[in-house]
């Protein structure tokens, strides 16, 4: 057996999303957000279920907290949801709801647990999508504003802020493809949702930096490691075709490259221009202070389709959300984006394994896929980081199974287990194996 042992300082932390756990959606002055009107609607979800209840983490947060305490977790990234904060995603405010998230960060920083605080995952107010939601403009305007607030309210007890979750997520597959909220399929909306989306992170991230707040503030990027099917030179330029749509799009404007040539001549083509405007490039790529890389496997990649490019039949075994069980793509991913651009300090914001084993006759969870592969992730990082990479965080996903988007309650990605009906959380195997890698800041492989 051989230890791996990470840089002196190196944190280890857990990470959640406030739709998926959180429930008590009329509680507190919430106002509706897009997910709960998603969910609602016939056919949307997996099993017919929604996030009303959730893990009911708002009624169970001490014991949550306390969970991430007894693993020995230094850091947790939680989301805000906007409309708890405003109800209507500008105007009022409730003050119930922002008192929640003071009570979660005092449990958090009582533990001695550092809260990294994600301003947006997905849920945006209903009342914003009324009006076009991030195909309007004015929704960048309500995002600035709603940053700045928390920054005024939570700067004295959060010094790690993360603007936007996953952007080619709620882009694409919300307004592109139409399989998650607002379940849209219109291609200039798709345009027009990924530019203000990026300009929403800018705005946020100036405002941080007007607000005088200490801390540091970065994006969280969904994110591939992209492989090439064969050797050929077609190939080959796919691979980077793949990588301008679905990586430098929404990592070159931040580092201050712009929007990939060829996406933008992909929707002007189409009658689907971004919607630039003077000063908005030098607003997204205001200076941030780390890259957020969520990653969970690879894509194989051969020419083709309308873009260009477009994935291979699978060869390595698939998980059940339907990805390869790649673990060697984490290191690989982060040994190319450091190179990329420019070796960034870097924070794992997401990555973990969905593995749905169920409690045995004694009670104890199993979940020995999981435990495989994260070894097998945390090795490919470590490596990446005696390369070079400049890697400071790791946050699992998730702390606890939780309800999975359009997935419903049908894939289990957490360490400790959640009995829906109870709410009842149980530890599992690869919980364990975590905690003693935390505490040792080492691997055992």
């Amino acid at each position: 057996m051989t230890t791996l042992h990470f840089p002196p300082g190196f944190q280890w932390g857990t990470a959640t999303a406030s739709y998926q756990i959180e429930g008590a959606i009329s509680e507190g002055g919430r106002g509706v957000s897009i997910w709960d009107t998603f969910t609602h609607q016939p056919g949307r979800v997996m099993g017919g279920t929604n996030g009303d209840t959730a893990c009911d983490h708002y009624h169970r947060y001490p014991e949550d907290v306390a969970l991430m305490a007894d693993l020995g977790m230094q850091t947790y990234r939680f989301s805000v949801a906007w409309s708890r904060i405003f109800p209507f995603g500008r105007g009022a405010v409730s003050l119930e709801g922002l008192a929640f998230y003071e009570r979660l960060i005092d449990e958090l920083l009582a533990k001695g647990i550092q809260p990294a605080l994600t301003l947006y995952h997905w849920d945006l107010p209903q009342a914003l999508q009324d009006i076009g939601g991030w195909a309007n403009r004015e929704t960048v305007d309500a995002f600035a504003e709603y940053a700045a607030f928390l920054y005024e309210k939570l700067g004295d007890r959060v010094s790690r802020w993360i603007t936007l979750n996953e952007p080619l997520i709620f882009t694409m597959y919300g307004h592109r493809l139409g399989v998650m909220a607002p379940g849209q399929k219109d291609l200039r909306i798709t345009a027009r949702a990924v530019h203000h989306a990026m300009l929403a992170h800018g705005r946020a991230v100036r405002a941080f930096r007007e607000s005088g707040v200490a801390g540091e503030i970065g994006i969280t990027n969904a994110n591939s490691s992209f492989e090439p099917d064969d050797d050929s030179a077609e190939t080959a330029a796919a691979v980077e075709l793949a990588r301008d749509f679905e990586t430098r799009l929404f990592h070159g404007p931040v580092f201050g490259r712009g929007y990939p040539a060829s996406v933008l001549k992909f929707y002007a083509e189409r009658g689907a221009p971004f919607p630039i405007e003077t000063g908005d490039m030098d607003i997204i790529a205001e200076p941030t202070d780390f890259l957020g890389v969520n990653l969970y496997s690879r894509q194989l990649i051969r020419p083709g389709g309308p873009t260009g490019f477009t994935s291979a039949p699978p060869r390595l075994p698939l998980l059940p959300m339907g990805y390869e069980a790649a673990p060697h793509s984490l290191g690989d991913f982060v040994r190319w984006v450091s190179k990329e651009y420019g070796n960034p300090v870097i924070y794992i914001t997401e990555n973990g394994v969905c593995d749905n084993a169920e409690p045995g006759p004694d009670g104890t969870i199993d979940d020995a896929t999981r435990m495989e592969l994260t070894r097998g992730f945390l090795a490919g990082l470590h490596g990446a980081i005696q390369d070079g990479a400049d890697v400071r965080a790791y946050y699992m996903w998730s702390l606890m199974d939780n309800f999975e988007w359009a997935f419903g309650f049908t894939k289990r990605f957490g360490i400790v287990f959640t009995d829906f009906e109870s709410g009842r959380r149980i530890p599992k195997a690869s919980a364990g194996m975590y905690a003693a890698t935390a505490r040792a800041n080492a691997l055992e492989v």
